[in-house]
């Protein structure tokens, strides 16, 4: 990396990307508790993951899909003793609360909308591990990645990445957030623009609902791929889900794409091929790492293959560019891929 481009870099991104750690809030999304006896029952027909095998202080990724198999929501399913707490991106939090309420009459069900009584924080970085040991203990810092720790004060705790660096993300009271907050800063975790968790998302190849995908995307196209059991019973959208597995692959699916250079790109730039369009960009960035521009774009199957040489097409020109595998940095929360723990990036 050249030292204009160090000298550039942001506080909050040097943080996370060289071995520090950066406090990201992620209150903005939605937070719903399912509870009931039922809530299971109703959960696992409506979701892709298995809901039955998801054990207490445990966490999953699962998707809402409609019954052609395109993406309603993307989720993460906490469960708990008091029952299962849903948590979503903020433009589907009103859509996910729809869904479920739907069922409050149909048997023990309730829905409890959480989201303005509590606050989601994210420790990322190499060095997150080291403040959830000082803030919380060892067991915290020891969780398997499908393991949540719930404290006596009811704090929740897991390891997740929102940046593919080593991370924890925190469910809590509202009342206690500030505290918190302020406590892991004086002690050095670097607050987290909204800017740069953009660009440190694009970097980790993480797709967001409302730009990447949407509810015209398959959901099998998104790269969730943990998100679904192809072993579980019926669920909505189940039908085209292992159809679309049975035939063996999508017609297209989202990937990586670098250009050879800076080039100021727009979200709906087209991707070409020997003069064929083959996809779109859906988000773009200057990647201080990479030292050139980084774009997420859906591409058709026959062209994903890791070094197939494409051209991005928007106002300000066309460009040269190159598929890549996901994510564009691999950072540490990789270092540890070869477990058998947990893998999503959530």
């Amino acid at each position: 990396m050249s030292q204009a481009i160090r000298d550039a870099l942001s506080n909050d991104y040097a943080a996370v990307r060289d071995g520090g750690a950066g406090l990201l809030d992620l209150s903005s999304r939605g937070r719903m508790l399912v509870s009931g006896s039922d809530a299971e029952m109703f959960l696992n027909g409506l979701v892709t993951n298995d809901v039955k095998t998801l054990a207490v202080n445990s966490w999953m990724p699962a998707a809402f899909a409609n019954v052609q198999g395109r993406l309603l929501a993307a989720v993460r399913i906490i469960h708990r003793q008091d029952g299962f707490l849903i948590d979503t991106e903020e433009a589907t939090h009103q859509r996910v609360w729809k869904l479920l309420e739907r069922f409050t009459l149909a048997g023990d069900f309730r829905v409890t909308d959480l989201t303005g009584t509590t606050t989601v924080f994210s420790i990322q970085g190499k060095a997150a591990p080291d403040f959830v040991r000082a803030e919380f203990g060892r067991e915290a810092e020891e969780l398997g990645r499908q393991a949540v720790l719930r404290t006596a004060a009811g704090v929740d705790i897991f390891p997740a990445t929102h940046t593919s660096e080593k991370g924890f993300d925190i469910f809590l009271d509202r009342n206690y957030a500030d505290e918190l907050g302020q406590r892991l800063m004086r002690d050095g975790v670097v607050p987290v623009n909204d800017e740069t968790q953009e660009l440190l998302r694009i970097e980790a190849g993480i797709p967001h609902y409302g730009i990447d995908m949407d509810e015209t995307t398959v959901v099998t196209e998104t790269n969730l791929d943990d998100a679904i059991s192809f072993t579980k019973g019926c669920y909505v959208g189940q039908e085209i889900i292992i159809r679309i597995q049975h035939r063996g692959h999508v017609a297209n699916k989202l990937t990586g794409i670098v250009l050879e250079d800076r080039e100021d790109i727009e979200n709906s730039a087209k991707i070409s091929s020997d003069n064929k369009e083959i996809g779109r960009v859906t988000s773009a960035t200057f990647s201080p790492r990479l030292e050139r521009t980084g774009a997420l774009g859906y591409v058709k199957y026959d062209y994903l293959n890791a070094g197939t040489k494409v051209s991005i097409a928007s106002g300000q020109g066309e460009f040269p560019a190159t598929v890549v595998e996901l994510p564009f940095v691999r950072g540490s929360w990789y270092e540890e891929m070869n477990t058998d723990r947990h893998r999503s990036q959530f």
